[in-house]
């Protein structure tokens, strides 16, 4: 009888010992690539939120802090943007798009975000991947909003339905803007991004229900400063919109900018950063997802311990395993013995039955891993 016939009818004897010691082997290394695959995924999805996007321009501030005011919504800008600044900047021959956002105001915990249909078109997220709508279509109109897919689910909104933006970002706001509120007409599907997290409004939208939030409270106790102050509103009205026909609003929190060419990035950051109208700050969205993710990377260092962990305990599991079946065999390697059977011969069948087992229990965890992925990964 051959080495390899023995073995095998060995493991056939040890039916259940074998099964377990190959399913342990395959759970540990379905875990270990599951692992594996989630702190890569954690790192690419982080620095993948915004993508095709060369510079994002905002008040003078540090690149992570606006990186977390305009993408991650996580923080409040350090000043606001004049429409006047925008519009001299992405008129510039470099740029080839923009995206501008206002940001301030929110609705049960979401955010609120004021913009136009550029976000739509050329806002990207992952490996290039567009905004696409799960439901209805993008605002046309100052009263209509378009919900993240998460901000839909969790609030149980549908198409038709009405909300009221509260002033700031908490979630109990005393100042409610019930006077305007939003329809909802359109729902995005899912990225996996902040966006999903994020209530879609116009620019004019916002800025409308600002005007009468932003009034001098003493207008109410005396009529003749309510008119006086609504005459100069109306003029300064005019002439803002004299010297900019198309302004969409008076100022914006942030701007995104995709350029021509990549390489006039760094000479239009420099443009930028020594803006003669006002103070403003350009990052590279790139380079800031790198710094921001090197201060948070403790989440990937707990992953990597947490994979030579499994591993540990996968290689403890096997040899567990391995010195139980040496205990249960030695009457069948004392027989062995006493027909002839010489130790390296011995040792060799231990070992070839070791590396059937590690192989199999590797082949059925790779083909777990592969099927958990395919099942999880639209959920995800």
């Amino acid at each position: 009888m051959t080495l390899l016939s023995l073995s095998f009818k060995s493991l056939l004897h040890r039916k259940f010992t074998v099964s377990l010691t190959i399913a342990s082997i395959a759970l540990s290394v379905a875990l270990l690539l599951g692992v594996e695959r989630i702190r890569s995924e954690a790192r690419n999805s982080f620095t993948q939120t915004v993508s095709g996007t060369d510079l994002i321009v905002g008040a003078r501030t540090s690149p992570v802090h606006l990186l977390l005011a305009s993408v991650f919504r996580l923080s409040d800008a350090t000043n606001n943007i004049d429409w006047e600044s925008y519009e001299a900047i992405r008129s510039r021959p470099e740029v080839a798009w923009s995206i501008p956002i206002s940001l301030g105001d929110s609705h049960r915990g979401y955010r609120v975000l004021g913009t136009n249909a550029d976000y739509l078109e050329y806002l990207r997220f992952g490996a290039g991947r567009s905004l696409a709508l799960a439901q209805g279509a993008w605002f046309k109109g100052d009263a209509q909003a378009v919900l993240g897919s998460e901000v839909a689910g969790a609030l149980g909104y549908g198409l038709g339905a009405e909300l009221v933006v509260a002033h700031g970002a908490g979630e109990i706001s005393f100042v409610e803007h019930d006077e305007h509120p939003f329809e909802v007409v359109g729902v995005l599907a899912a990225t996996g991004t902040p966006v999903d997290q994020t209530i879609h409004v116009s620019l004019r939208g916002l800025d409308r229900i600002h005007e009468e939030f932003n009034q001098d409270p003493r207008e109410n106790l005396d009529p003749l400063l309510a008119a006086l102050a609504k005459a100069e509103a109306h003029d300064h009205d005019h002439e803002h919109h004299e010297g900019c026909e198309h302004a969409e609003a008076g100022q914006i929190t942030a701007f995104f900018l995709g350029l021509h060419n990549r390489s006039a990035i760094l000479g239009l950051q420099r443009f930028v950063n020594t803006f003669e109208g006002e103070a403003l700050s350009a990052v590279v969205p790139a380079l800031a997802l790198q710094e921001l993710w090197s201060m948070i990377q403790v989440v990937e260092k707990a992953l990597l311990a947490v994979s030579l962990f499994v591993v540990l305990v996968g290689l403890a599991g096997m040899l567990v395993a391995i010195m139980t079946g040496l205990n249960e065999r030695r009457r069948e390697m004392a027989i062995l013995r006493s027909i002839g059977a010489r130790p390296r011969q011995v040792f060799a069948l231990i070992v070839w039955e070791s590396a059937v087992l590690v192989g199999a229990g590797i082949v059925f965890g790779l083909a777990l891993f592969y099927l958990l992925l395919f099942v999880a990964s639209p959920l995800v």
